[in-house]
């Protein structure tokens, strides 16, 4: 779509354009709000003036020094985007070429005990919605932006319809899970609809959920780098993968259109891969009783 204005600037008037034009072509709500929130970075980097494709790949170069490669992508996707619509089709700037990642890094990788520490911090401070928003979305894999589909009535047959990039799946809910959900339920006097909500009975937002969980990490002893919503989805992958071998199913549960994807998420730290190469026990110290040093 192109727009009429013959200086390309970006102000508050076009950015309200292009959001509404995201919401009337049903892009979600998670990806409205992050094109959003990079696009007001990019207007404050570019300023009042013309924007330029030098001034484009400037930003790019900036947020290289700041961000992982994938933030960065994500970031230049939303300009891209705004490019697209406002018909700057020759703004646009290139991605960065990330290659596949064999190995997670250490410092991001949740463990299970990590995460049942966790929950106990959540219950121990009483804080029992909290306790069960981990699990759910740990033993489902669950999106954060899917909790709206665990309700009441999917907890009664086990079973969530959710909804994410315009694709329906369902969802299993383990018994025991279901049976936490519905005591909780019962409590808060929550008889239909997302168990999962605040006071006023509006579904939880992601920025407070990542909130409550980030005041945890003192508490449970846990790394808060670790902690966010989607490193959960990341522990189920794995812990599923290890028992299950199958991508193929593993990727159908994630709610995955590319089983690359699922390939990253079932990624190990590169600490697991070096224990494994050591128990292999294929490196010779020593030769008929002599060492090999020698």
């Amino acid at each position: 779509m192109k727009m009429k204005e013959t200086k390309r600037i970006i102000d508050e008037e076009l950015l309200e354009r292009y959001q509404s034009w995201m919401e009337e072509n049903e892009k979600s709500g998670g990806t409205v709000r992050k094109y959003r929130y990079y696009l007001e970075q990019f207007r404050q980097f570019a300023g009042d003036g013309e924007v330029t494709r030098r001034l484009a790949v400037q930003w790019k170069e900036e947020l290289k020094r700041k961000f992982s490669p994938g933030t960065v992508n994500g970031a230049l996707a939303a300009l891209n985007g705004l490019f697209r619509f406002c018909g700057w089709e020759d703004l646009q700037v290139r991605f960065l070429k990330v290659g596949r990642q064999m190995f997670r890094p250490v410092r991001q990788e949740l463990s299970k005990k990590e995460y049942i520490r966790l929950v106990q911090a959540a219950r121990n401070g009483g804080d029992e919605r909290l306790a069960l928003l981990l699990q759910t979305i740990c033993s489902t894999g669950i999106r954060v932006s899917e909790l709206s589909g665990v309700t009441v009535e999917a907890v009664r047959i086990r079973t969530a319809s959710v909804e994410c990039k315009g694709r329906i799946r369902t969802v299993f809910l383990p018994e025991k899970l279901c049976k936490l959900l519905k005591g909780y339920a019962g409590k808060r006097q929550i008889q239909s609809g997302p168990i999962f909500v605040t006071r006023s009975g509006r579904p939880l937002d992601r920025s407070n959920i990542w909130r409550d969980m980030k005041k945890l990490g003192k508490a449970a002893r846990v790394d808060e780098k670790k902690i966010f919503p989607h490193n959960l989805r990341h522990l189920f992958a794995r812990m599923y993968y290890s028992q299950e071998k199958d991508l193929l199913r593993l990727a159908d549960i994630l709610g995955h259109s590319d089983i690359n994807t699922t390939r990253i998420y079932t990624a190990e730290s590169g600490e697991n891969h070096i224990r494994r190469l050591e128990a292999l026990g294929l490196v010779v110290e020593s030769y008929n009783r002599i060492s090999l040093l020698l």
